[in-house]
């Protein structure tokens, strides 16, 4: 089947899923969990075949952590559709109405996108993620993931979409495009009059692809050089504890932090302390200083200007001596990508500058950048993180799946 008989198909499905109620779709989202857990075998021996293809292929440990998949890691990807099912219904919801003086009743219904594409690299369990939130919101969804996951991907999707078939869903509302060649990439970028909106969740050269080739409408997600900025007010341990978290609990994902920005009185007593815990790592983090950060911590390297703009998705971190919380806003305001940025201060007014100043999609006082998760936020799930302003910001539920139309009802008025 080609891409384009696939699209037509997703197409065709979307709009018998107007018909499929929320117990219909509620169902089909428990048995796919269902059926992930009974497969898991299965699953686990074709993720070993990607693994293996991308160990010899020389593929970087963070790939290979985003690729891997475990038993724990399947009965999460189970655990998130039934969470995604117990969800209340966001389809139908009439968010406005008013009754306007000639009578005419005006309401603001909550209906689903139609169909929804999403290019992703090599995360396995984005395809039961994507595929989950999609359903429930009640679209149809095209995935195309990455060569690398290709055995992961074929395996996950034959085995929720023959789950959710049998429970009721349509046929081709649950789509691989196995061809994971460059030109169905330009192909599904192009689906005009197919694909309502197109999701690119990956690295910076896939959503710049994605953004300056398509000619369908896309969701910009996901590029995070993230930045967290500790003050002269703020508590050490607490920042010690922060940056850590921001840095090492999962380098490879968007919401960790990239640049580490500290103020020069915390750090000349405190930035030793602060980073020891990431030098001390199973994995050290690997530092790369401005010239004030190397006078404090010698032996480090040199941070260069690009620097500043990379999201690394490893064990490297970017660290900046700044003199003030002027200098730190303006840093991340020209370096970063508008994912998530933290403060660690016990000053209130700095706060609330921060909050008001640092332009991005999540914004953080005291708290770890990693909560920017749709879960985390209580969403259930998410599709991405939107780092755009349009049709979305922030992680990326079930609302975000969903548009409106105006219902109108009357009894006869003319104008």
């Amino acid at each position: 089947m080609t891409i384009q008989e696939q699209a037509a198909a997703a197409r065709a499905s979307s709009y018998q899923m107007l018909v499929c109620g929320a117990p219909v779709r509620d169902a089909a989202l428990d048995a796919m969990a269902d059926a992930l857990e009974k497969n898991a075998a299965f699953l686990l021996e074709q993720n070993a075949l990607d693994m293996e293809g991308a160990r010899k292929a020389g593929k970087p440990e963070a790939m290979l952590d985003r690729l891997l998949l475990t038993s724990t890691r399947i009965s999460g990807m189970a655990s998130g559709l039934r969470k995604v099912a117990a969800l209340p219904d966001p389809i139908g919801r009439e968010d406005f109405v008013a009754k306007r003086p000639n009578g005419l009743s005006i309401g603001k219904r909550r209906v689903p996108l139609g169909v929804i594409g999403i290019i992703y690299e090599a995360r396995p369990n984005v395809t039961s993620d994507a595929a989950g939130l999609c359903i429930k919101a009640g679209n149809a969804v095209l995935l195309r993931g990455g060569s690398e996951a290709i055995r992961s991907n074929a395996a996950v999707v034959d085995t929720i979409a023959s789950a959710a078939y049998a429970a009721g869903l349509p046929e081709g509302s649950i789509q691989l495009v196995r061809d994971t060649s460059r030109e169905t990439a330009t192909a599904m970028m192009r689906l005009n009059g197919y694909l309502d909106v197109l999701i690119p969740r990956g690295g910076a050269a896939l959503i710049r692809s994605v953004v300056e080739n398509a000619t369908v409408p896309v969701i910009e997600t996901g590029l995070g050089n993230c930045h967290t900025y500790i003050d002269d007010t703020a508590d050490a341990g607490m920042a010690a504890r922060i940056a850590f978290n921001a840095k090492v609990s999962r380098p490879a994902v968007c919401n960790s932090m990239e640049t580490l920005l500290v103020q020069k009185g915390m750090a000349e007593a405190h930035l030793k302390e602060i980073v020891a815990p990431m030098l001390a790592n199973a994995i050290p983090v690997e530092l790369r200083g401005c010239a004030r950060a190397r006078a404090l911590l010698p032996g480090i390297r040199e941070a260069k200007e690009e620097d500043w703009a990379t999201e690394y998705d490893d064990y490297i971190l970017a660290v900046r001596v700044v003199d003030s919380l002027d200098e730190a806003i303006a840093h991340i305001n020209r370096y970063g990508t508008r994912h998530s940025e933290c403060i660690v201060t016990n000053d209130y007014a700095a706060a609330e500058r921060f909050l008001n100043e640092v332009d991005a999609a999540a914004v953080y006082v005291n708290a770890s950048t990693r909560f920017t998760d749709g879960e985390e936020f209580g969403f259930g799930a998410e599709i991405g993180i939107s780092t755009q302003k349009l049709h979305a910001r922030g992680p990326m539920g079930l609302n975000e799946l969903t548009t409106v139309k105006y219902v109108v009802r009357g009894s006869g008025q003319v104008r």
